[in-house]
C-alpha cells in the first residue's frame, strides 16, 4: 500500500496493484484535483472520517450495463402510476447532505465528511459531478449522485426518504441515458442494485472500459 504526498497528486497504477481488499493507497488530500485525477483512473476515496484517507480500486468491481436493467413488475407499476417526478442536477446540495444523513443497515456513520462533500460541490460546479432527484408532491424524496466521465457514470451514494423512490430514480434515470452512458460503476456490491441488474465484472475489465472511454473524450 502506497502513502501519498500531499504536494503531489500522483496515484499507483491500479492494475498493477494486487491486495489490501482493493486499498491501493493511503494520505493524500481531498482536493477537487486529486479527486478528479483518480475516478479517471478508476480510484475512489472511502474511509472514516477522523481517520486516514483511503484510496480503493476493488477487484471485482460492481458495475451495471445500461442494457441488462432489470424492472420488476412491481416496479414497473410504481413507475406507471407516476407518483414520483425527476430532475438532473436541481439540487445537488440537497441530495448530498441527505446521502450523508441517511441511516444505513451495518453503518453507524458516514464516509462522507465536511471535506469530501465540499469538494463533489466544487465538481458539480465544474460540470463534472452530477445530481438526480425524485420528488413527490414537491418534496424531495430520494436521489443519487456521482461523477461522469466521458460515457461512464460513476455512482457514488443515493438516499430515500419514501419506498422506492430511490429504485425509481435509478431506473428512470438508466433508462433515460442508456444511449449516453456504456456502463456504470457502483463500486461495491449492495442487494438493491444487484435487484436492479448490478454485477460483478473484473477489476482488468472495468480499468479496460473506463482507460478506452477516457481516450476517446
Amino acid at each position: 500500500m502506497v502513502r501519498l504526498d500531499e504536494n503531489e497528486i500522483s496515484f499507483p497504477d491500479p492494475e498493477l496493484y494486487e491486495g489490501h481488499e482493493g486499498v491501493v493507497a493511503f494520505g493524500g488530500d481531498l482536493s477537487v484535483e486529486r479527486i478528479w485525477f483518480a475516478y479517471q483512473l478508476g480510484i475512489f476515496p472511502w474511509y472514516n472520517p477522523g481517520e486516514e484517507i483511503l484510496w480503493w480500486c476493488p477487484d471485482p468491481r460492481f458495475v451495471l450495463v445500461p442494457e441488462e436493467l432489470k424492472v420488476s413488475k412491481s416496479m414497473r407499476k410504481i413507475l406507471n402510476r407516476n407518483i414520483f417526478t425527476f430532475s438532473e442536477n436541481k439540487s445537488f446540495r440537497e441530495v448530498i447532505r441527505n446521502c450523508q444523513q441517511a441511516t444505513r443497515k451495518g453503518q453507524s456513520g458516514t464516509w462522507l465528511s465536511e471535506e469530501l462533500m465540499n469538494s463533489f460541490i466544487k465538481l458539480h460546479e465544474y460540470g463534472l459531478a452530477k445530481s438526480f432527484e425524485v420528488w413527490q408532491e414537491g418534496e424531495l424524496v430520494g436521489g443519487f449522485y456521482g461523477l461522469q466521465i466521458g460515457n461512464v457514470f460513476c455512482g457514488e451514494s443515493m438516499f430515500a426518504k419514501v419506498s422506492n423512490a430511490s429504485k425509481a430514480g435509478f431506473i428512470h434515470f438508466v433508462e433515460n441515458n442508456k444511449d449516453r452512458i456504456e456502463l456504470i460503476d457502483c463500486q461495491s456490491h449492495t442487494e438493491h442494485l444487484e435487484s436492479l441488474g448490478a454485477k460483478m465484472i473484473p477489476k482488468k475489465e472495468f480499468l479496460k472500459i473506463l482507460h478506452e472511454n477516457n481516450e476517446r473524450r
